[in-house]
C-alpha cells in the first residue's frame, strides 16, 4: 500500500505541474504608446504631439535621440502633404532588423535592442510601430478631408473680409481726422508760448499731430496685415508650420532687438548726453558770434564780417569733436569690420575730396585776407562782377549782364583780383579814358575840354577834382588820360559811357578833332572830320590851291624862304 501509494502521488504530482507552470501569471509588458521602464532610456517618436513609440538602439553614427528626430521628421512631412498618395506601412522583415516602409519609402529601422525592453519580438514590435505611424497618417487624412478643407476655406475667407472691412473703415475715418486736426489750427490747437516768447506755433503743432496720426494708421496696417497673414496660413494643415515660423521669426527679431536695446541702453544713454551737451554749446557758441557780428562784442583785431564764417568753422570742430566722443559707444564700432569699412570710407573721402579741401582752405583764407566782401565789384582772372555769394567752396559774381559765374575758391586765391569797392568807399574810385589828339590843337585846351567832361558826367564827384595826364608823344598825335573820382563803383559802365559820350560833344564844339584812330587824309578840297551841327554855317570845305611851280621849287631848295600865303 506504501509504495502504490507513492506512485500514485508521484504520477498527479507530475500531471499538475505543467499546469501549475502554464497558470503562472506571465509578467506585464509595458504598451507600444507607454512610457519604457525607469531603468531603460529610449528616445520618442513625437508627431503632432502624440508619442507613437520610442527608440533605444544606436544604429551606425546616430544615437536613439537622432534617429528618433529623423523618424518624426519623416513622418511628419508624410503628414503634412495633402498631395502625399495614400500606401500602407508595412514592416519587412530582414536577417538583423526589420524595415517600415511606405510606398517606395524606407521611414525607419527596428533592432532587436530596440524590440528587448518590450519583451516581444522584432517582427511584432515592427508591425506594432508601423500600425502607429497607419494611425498617425489617417488621422492627418481626416483633417484634410473634404468638410476641413471647406471650413477652413470659409475660415480664410472671414478674415479676408474682416481684413477687408477694417481698412475700408480706415480708408474713411482717417481723412476726416487730418480735416479735423487742420480745422483745429488756432481754435482747439493754440501755439505754445512762454510769455511772449512764441515756441511752436499752432500750424506747427498741427503738422506734427497728423505726421503722428499718419504713422499710426501705417503702423496699424501693417501689423493688421501681419496678423491676417499668420492667422490665414495657420488655418490650413500644410501652412501652419510657415505660420509658426513667421510668427517665430517675429518674435525673435523682436527678442534680440530688445536684448541688444537692452545691453546698449547704457551707451545710448550715454551717447544722448553727449548730442545734448553738443547741442547746448553750439547754440552757446552762435550767441557769441551773433553778438560779434552785431557790433555788440568786440575784440580787437577781429572784424564784424569774421564772424558768420568763424561761427561755422567752429561749429564745424564742435560736431567733428562730439562725433569722435559718440563713436566708441556705437553698436560694433569695436569690430574689425566696422573699423575695416571706417578706415576704407575715410581712404575714399581724402582720395576724392582733395580738390574740395584746396577749396575750403582757400575760402578760409580769403575769408581772413578780407579780400572782398558780399557787394563789392570785383574782378577775377576775366570775370567783371559784383559779388554775390561767398562760401567755403565757392566764390559766385554777378556780372554787369547779370550773368552768374561759380568761381572755386582756390582759383580765386590762385588768379590776381581786383577790388574796385574797398576804397571807393572812402577815397573814391578813379575812373580813367584816354583820348589821342592832334599836334595842332593846344594841350591847355585840350585838358580843359578833358576835364569840362569829365564834370559833365553823372556820379563824377566834384572833389577831389578831375585831372588830366599825358601819357605818350606818338607819330601823329598826343595820348591824353583823363582821370575822374566816383563812390559808384557799381555803375562803372555806364559812368563811362556817359563820360565818352562828353567827351565827343565837348571836342565836337570846341572844334577840336579827336585823332583817335589815326588816319591820313588830304587837306585840301576835303571837309573837316567835326560833325557839321558843330561848324558854323558859313563854313566850307577848302579848295584846292595853286601856286608858282618856280616859287614851290625855290621853297624847297631854300626851306628858310617864307612862304607867301596863295591867295584862293
Amino acid at each position: 500500500m506504501t509504495r502504490r501509494t507513492v506512485l500514485i502521488i508521484l504520477w498527479l504530482v507530475c500531471l499538475i505541474m505543467p499546469g501549475l507552470s502554464r497558470a503562472e501569471p506571465q509578467p506585464s509588458t509595458p504598451s507600444i504608446s507607454q512610457s519604457p521602464p525607469s531603468q531603460l532610456v529610449g528616445a520618442p517618436v513625437i508627431v503632432a504631439d502624440e508619442t507613437l513609440f520610442f527608440l533605444y538602439d544606436k544604429l551606425g553614427p546616430f544615437t536613439p535621440q537622432e534617429r528618433a528626430q529623423a523618424v518624426s521628421d519623416r513622418v511628419a512631412r508624410l503628414t503634412k502633404d495633402p498631395f502625399t498618395r495614400i500606401y500602407p506601412v508595412t514592416a519587412i522583415d530582414r536577417e538583423t532588423t526589420s524595415e517600415l516602409v511606405y510606398g517606395d519609402m524606407v521611414v525607419m529601422t527596428v533592432t532587436d535592442r530596440d524590440a528587448l525592453p518590450t519583451g516581444k519580438p522584432r517582427g511584432q514590435i515592427a508591425k506594432d510601430y508601423a500600425e502607429n505611424i497607419q494611425t498617425a497618417l489617417a488621422k492627418s487624412r481626416e483633417q484634410i478631408s473634404l468638410r476641413t478643407l471647406i471650413i477652413d476655406t470659409a475660415l480664410a475667407l472671414l478674415d479676408t473680409a474682416i481684413l477687408i472691412l477694417i481698412l475700408v473703415f480706415f480708408h474713411k475715418t482717417f481723412p476726416k481726422i487730418y480735416t479735423k486736426l487742420n480745422e483745429w489750427r488756432g481754435t482747439v490747437i493754440r501755439p505754445v508760448k512762454i510769455q511772449r516768447v512764441e515756441l511752436l506755433s499752432a500750424d506747427r503743432i498741427a503738422t506734427v499731430l497728423t505726421g503722428i496720426v499718419k504713422a499710426i494708421k501705417i503702423i496699424t496696417v501693417l501689423v493688421l496685415f501681419y496678423v491676417y497673414l499668420t492667422t490665414v496660413l495657420s488655418i490650413f494643415p500644410w501652412t501652419r508650420g510657415i505660420s509658426a515660423a513667421l510668427l517665430g521669426a517675429v518674435v525673435s527679431t523682436f527678442q534680440v532687438i530688445g536684448q541688444a536695446f537692452a545691453t546698449y541702453m547704457p551707451n545710448f544713454v550715454s551717447i544722448v548726453v553727449i548730442i545734448v551737451v553738443t547741442r547746448y554749446v553750439i547754440k552757446l557758441i552762435s550767441l557769441l558770434f551773433t553778438g560779434i557780428g552785431r557790433g555788440a562784442i568786440r575784440f580787437e583785431g577781429f572784424h564784424q564780417e569774421w564772424a558768420a564764417p568763424t561761427y561755422k568753422i567752429v561749429r564745424f570742430l564742435v560736431i567733428v569733436f562730439g562725433a569722435i566722443a559718440i563713436f566708441p559707444y556705437i553698436p560694433g564700432s569695436q569690430s574689425e569690420g566696422f573699423r575695416g569699412i571706417s578706415v576704407f570710407l575715410g581712404l575714399l573721402i581724402s582720395l576724392g575730396s582733395a580738390a574740395a579741401i584746396g577749396n575750403i582752405i582757400a575760402g578760409v583764407v580769403l575769408t581772413y585776407m578780407r579780400a572782398f566782401r558780399v557787394g563789392d565789384r570785383v574782378k577775377i582772372a576775366d570775370t567783371n562782377g559784383d559779388v554775390m555769394e561767398k562760401t567755403l567752396l565757392v566764390t559766385r559774381i554777378r556780372t554787369i549782364k547779370n550773368v552768374d559765374v561759380t568761381i572755386p575758391n582756390a582759383m580765386v586765391l590762385g588768379s590776381h583780383l581786383i577790388n574796385f569797392s574797398s576804397v571807393a568807399r572812402e577815397q573814391g574810385l578813379i575812373l580813367h579814358t584816354s583820348v589821342t589828339i592832334g599836334y595842332d590843337a593846344p594841350w591847355r585846351t585840350v585838358h580843359a575840354l578833358l576835364i569840362s567832361a569829365a564834370r559833365a558826367t553823372a556820379h563824377i564827384l566834384p572833389n577831389p577834382e578831375p585831372f588830366v595826364l599825358q601819357t605818350s608823344l606818338d607819330d601823329f598825335y598826343v595820348t591824353y588820360e583823363i582821370n575822374a573820382y566816383t563812390d559808384q563803383p557799381h555803375k562803372m559802365a555806364n559812368i563811362y559811357a556817359e563820360l565818352h559820350q562828353n567827351i565827343q560833344d565837348k571836342f565836337n564844339e570846341a572844334g577840336v578833332e579827336i585823332m583817335s584812330p589815326h588816319y591820313g587824309q588830304i587837306r585840301d578840297g576835303n571837309q573837316t572830320t567835326i560833325p557839321e551841327q558843330y561848324l558854323p554855317k558859313t563854313y566850307q570845305a577848302p579848295s584846292f590851291r595853286v601856286g608858282p611851280l618856280g616859287a614851290l621849287l625855290a621853297a624847297v631848295k631854300d626851306p628858310g624862304i617864307q612862304k607867301e600865303e596863295p591867295k584862293p
